[in-house]
C-alpha cells in the first residue's frame, strides 16, 4: 500500500495587507467575522493540521490571526510585494522550517479569501496526497460554461479560439473538466520544492460545489458570497 499523507501537516495561510481590488481583503467582515477568520477555523477544525500559520507582513493581519488560533510568522519584506505569489512565500516558511528542526513530509497551503470552504474539504485534500505516488493535490470545481469554447480578446478587439481544436466540439467528446477553485492546495514538500508550483505531475482533485469554491477578490465576489453563506446557514 502506498504511504498516506501525514495526520499532521503545517498548514501556511498566506495573507498578504497590499490587496488593491479589494483594500483589506484578508480581514474584511465577512458575515460578523474577518474573512480569514474562517480559514483558520476550518484549518483547525480538520484534524489534520500541527500548526496552522498566518505568513504577513501587516500587523492587523497578524493581531486578527492571532485571535482566531493561528501562529503567525512575519514575512520577509522582500516577499511582500505586488509581484510574489504563494508559492515563494512557501518555499521559504518550509525552509525556515526546516532549518528551526520543524521539517514536515507535507504542507497545505490555504487561501484567506474563501471562507466557505470547511473543515472537511481542507482533511479530503491533506488525504489525496500519498507521497512518492501522488504528491500534490487541490481543491477544484466544475466550470460554469464549456472552457473548451473560451474566447481570447485581442488588443484590436478581435476575438479568437483559445483552443481552436477543441472549439467546435461536443460537451461529451471533451468529458468531464474542472478548475483550481481557489482555496485550498497541498503536497509533499520534496515534490513542490522539485516542481516550484501546486500543479505538479500525478495531481489528485477534491471536486467542491461551486457555491462553495467562492474565491473573493472583488467587493461583488464578497456580496455574492455574504448572499450565498446566509441562505447555507439560516
Amino acid at each position: 500500500m502506498p504511504e498516506p499523507a501525514s495526520s499532521s501537516v503545517l498548514a501556511i495561510i498566506p495573507a498578504r495587507g497590499g490587496s488593491k481590488r479589494l483594500p483589506r481583503k484578508n480581514i474584511v467582515d465577512f458575515c460578523g467575522k474577518p474573512i480569514i477568520a474562517y480559514t483558520i477555523g476550518a484549518a483547525l477544525e480538520s484534524g489534520r493540521c500541527r500548526r496552522v500559520v498566518v505568513s504577513t507582513e501587516d500587523p492587523e493581519i497578524a493581531e486578527v490571526a492571532r485571535r482566531f488560533g493561528a501562529d503567525v510568522d512575519d514575512r520577509p519584506a522582500h516577499l511582500a510585494g505586488d509581484g510574489v505569489g504563494a508559492v515563494d512565500v512557501c518555499l521559504d516558511l518550509l525552509d525556515r522550517e526546516e532549518v528551526a528542526g520543524d521539517a514536515d513530509k507535507v504542507f497545505c497551503c490555504l487561501y484567506p479569501t474563501a471562507p466557505m470552504r470547511g473543515a472537511s474539504d481542507i482533511a479530503a485534500v491533506i488525504d489525496l496526497v500519498e507521497p512518492g505516488r501522488f504528491d500534490f493535490a487541490m481543491a477544484v470545481t466544475a466550470f460554469d460554461l464549456p472552457p473548451h469554447q473560451a474566447l481570447k480578446m485581442e488588443p484590436g478587439g478581435q476575438a479568437n479560439p483559445l483552443f481552436p481544436d477543441l472549439v467546435k466540439k461536443r460537451d461529451d467528446e471533451i468529458g468531464r473538466v474542472v478548475v483550481d477553485n481557489g482555496s485550498t492546495y497541498a503536497a509533499t514538500v520534496e515534490a513542490f520544492r522539485k516542481h516550484r508550483t501546486f500543479y505538479g505531475p500525478a495531481l489528485r482533485c477534491h471536486e467542491m460545489p461551486r457555491g462553495r469554491s467562492v474565491d473573493i477578490n472583488v467587493a461583488e465576489d464578497l456580496e455574492f458570497a455574504s448572499y450565498l453563506y446566509r441562505r447555507q446557514v439560516a
